[in-house]
C-alpha cells in the first residue's frame, strides 16, 4: 500500500442509488486518505477506472478493508464480491465550479453547459449537486442562448433516431389535464395521411395516466431503437415509452429532481420538451399548452409568453413550431386512468356513438394545425375524412399489431378494475366547475396508473345539467379497501365538482 492508495475488497450491496455512482468505505479506511462524505475517489480494477462519490460507513455496513458498491457502479465496472480494487482521492468534477457560477447569477457558456450535462448523464454528480444546478437555473433563469445549448446538450448526450424522411412531425402537451390522451388519436390520423410520426411518450409521475401507460393497455411500449425504427418503417409511426430508450437521458434525471422539489424552471421545461423532439429528428412540432385554474399554466399571459419562447427556441433548433393554447379548466374525455382512456381513444377512432366529443374536437384541432405546418390549408376537412372513413382506425390497428397488441380489441373488452363506487348528485343544478387536481387525486387513490383498470369515468362536464340522484362519476378500484378510502376522501372534497 502506497501512502495515497488503498487496496480494498469489493462487497456488492445489491442496492440502487437511482442515479449517481456511489461507494461506501469503512470509517477507519476513510481516515487513511482523509476522506469525507461526498468526496470523490477513483476506483481502479485492472485497466478500468471509475470516479465515484464516496460515503462513509461503520463496520456493521462495510468492514475495514472493504468497499461497498451500489448497482450503478457494478454496471459501470465489472466488479464481483471479493474482487480487489485500488482507490485514491479524486478531484471533484469541474462542473461544480460552473454550477456555483450559475448560483452566483452568472450566465454559462456552451462548453460549461455541455460539461454539466455530460456529468449528469454519466452519474458524476450527486443528488445534492444536481439539485443545486436545477435550483440555480430556477433562481437565475437561463437566457435563450443557454436554453439552446442546454437543449442540444441533453439531446446529444444520448442516442438519436435517424430516419430517411426529411420531414418528421411530432406533438407534445405540457400536461396537467386528466384524460388528455390526444396522442393516440392524432398519431394514427397523421400517419394515415402519409406523414412520419415517431412518438415517444412518458409514463405518469403524478397523474392518473401517461400516454405510455394508456398505450400499454393496447400494446407493448418498450422497444429498442432498432425495433422502433422497424415499426416506423412499416407503419409511418409508433407510440412508445421514451424511458425504454436512451434518448435525452439527462432529461429524466433532471425531471426526477424537479418533481421532488415541486419546481418547473421555464428554461428546463423548454429544453426538456424540445430535446426529446430533437433526439427523434422532429422537424414540424405542435405544442399544446392547456390553460386553467388547476393546471401548470393558470393564465393566458403566461401561456402567450411560453408560446413565444417555444417558437423562438424552435427556430434556433431548425424546427417549425405551432403552439396552441387550449381550454384546461376541466378533464377532457370521459375516462381517467389507462384502461378508461384507452376505451375513449378506441371509441373516437371507431366513431362510436358514445365517444367523447370534447376529446375528438381537440384532436381534430391539433391535426389541423399539423396539416397547416406541412402546408395544407384544408387540414380540418382532411382530418375528419381520415377519421370518419375508418382509415385512422385502420392505421391504429396496424400500429397496435406491430407493437404486439390485439388490433381487434373492442373498447368494452378492455377490462376495468373489479370494484366500483358511484358519486351521486345530492341536488339538481348545472355543473360550474370540476377540479382537475382533485379528480386526478381520486383516480390515483383508486390505484391508477399502477392498476391499469383503475380510475374514473365522468358522466358530466362543465355546463351540463344534473338532476338529484344522477351519477356524476364512477370510480373503479382493484380492492374494496381502496373504494372505502375513496369514499372517505370524497367526504372532505366538496369542491371536486361544483353545481
Amino acid at each position: 500500500m502506497r501512502r495515497n492508495i488503498l487496496k480494498l475488497k469489493v462487497k456488492r450491496l445489491g442496492i440502487s442509488t437511482g442515479g449517481p455512482l456511489v461507494a461506501i468505505i469503512n470509517e477507519e479506511d476513510a481516515k487513511v486518505l482523509d476522506l469525507h462524505p461526498l468526496d470523490r475517489i477513483k476506483i481502479t480494477k485492472g485497466k478500468s477506472i471509475e470516479t465515484v462519490v464516496v460515503d462513509i460507513g461503520k463496520k456493521s455496513v462495510v468492514p475495514k478493508g472493504t468497499i461497498g458498491v451500489f448497482d450503478e457502479l457494478t454496471a459501470s465496472l465489472p466488479l464481483k464480491d471479493r474482487d480487489s480494487v485500488a482507490i485514491k482521492v479524486a478531484k471533484k468534477p469541474v462542473s461544480l465550479d460552473y454550477i456555483k457560477k450559475k448560483l452566483d447569477g452568472y450566465s454559462l457558456s456552451k462548453k460549461e453547459i455541455d460539461q454539466i450535462v455530460w456529468d449528469i448523464v454519466h452519474n458524476r454528480l450527486s443528488d445534492v449537486e444536481l439539485t443545486f444546478f436545477i435550483a440555480a437555473s430556477y433562481c437565475n433563469p437561463n437566457n435563450m442562448d443557454e436554453t439552446v445549448w442546454l437543449t442540444r446538450a441533453i439531446a446529444n448526450e444520448g442516442d438519436r433516431l435517424q430516419l430517411k424522411e426529411k420531414k418528421i412531425i411530432d406533438k407534445h402537451s405540457i400536461g396537467g389535464i386528466p384524460g388528455n390522451r390526444t396522442t393516440l388519436v392524432v398519431v394514427p390520423i397523421m400517419a394515415a395521411a402519409g406523414y412520419t410520426m415517431p412518438k415517444t411518450s412518458s409514463r405518469a409521475i403524478t397523474s392518473p395516466a401517461g400516454t405510455a401507460d394508456t398505450m400499454e393497455v393496447l400494446a407493448s411500449v418498450e422497444f429498442s431503437l432498432k425495433k422502433m425504427r422497424e415499426i416506423i418503417t412499416k407503419a409511418k409511426a409508433c407510440i412508445v415509452w421514451g424511458g425504454a430508450l436512451n434518448l435525452a437521458p439527462a432529461d429524466d434525471k433532471i425531471i426526477n429532481v424537479e418533481k421532488s422539489l415541486m419546481i418547473d424552471a421555464e428554461s428546463q421545461l423548454l429544453a426538456s420538451i424540445m430535446a426529446k423532439k430533437h433526439s427523434v429528428s422532429s422537424t414540424h412540432v405542435i405544442i399544446d399548452i392547456p390553460i386553467g385554474p388547476n393546471t401548470k399554466i393558470t393564465d393566458r399571459k403566461k401561456a402567450e409568453h411560453l408560446k413565444y419562447k417555444f417558437k423562438q427556441l424552435g427556430t434556433k433548433l431548425g424546427m417549425k413550431i405551432s403552439v396552441i393554447l387550449t381550454d384546461g379548466k376541466e378533464p377532457i374525455g370521459n375516462g381517467i386512468g389507462p384502461a378508461l382512456e384507452a376505451r375513449d381513444v378506441l371509441k373516437i377512432l371507431r366513431q362510436d356513438d358514445d365517444r367523447p366529443l370534447d376529446l375528438e374536437k381537440k384532436c381534430l384541432a391539433m391535426c389541423t394545425q399539423l396539416f397547416s405546418l406541412m402546408g395544407k390549408r384544408n387540414g380540418l376537412t382532411l382530418s375528419k375524412q381520415l377519421l370518419q372513413s375508418g382509415k385512422a382506425y385502420e392505421k391504429m390497428q396496424h400500429i397496435i399489431k406491430l407493437q404486439g397488441g390485439n388490433a381487434r380489441i373492442k373498447p368494452e373488452e378492455i377490462p376495468l378494475a373489479r370494484f366500483e363506487y358511484d358519486v351521486i348528485a345530492s341536488k339538481s343544478g348545472k355543473i360550474k366547475s370540476i377540479n382537475n387536481l382533485f379528480v386526478a387525486k381520486i383516480a390515483r387513490i383508486a390505484g391508477a396508473p399502477q392498476n391499469k383498470g383503475a380510475g374514473i369515468y365522468l358522466y358530466k362536464h362543465i355546463g351540463e345539467t344534473l338532476k338529484k340522484g344522477e351519477r356524476i362519476m364512477t370510480v373503479y378500484a382493484g380492492t374494496k379497501s381502496k373504494i372505502d378510502y375513496v369514499e372517505q376522501v370524497l367526504e372532505g372534497m366538496d369542491d371536486i365538482v361544483v353545481y
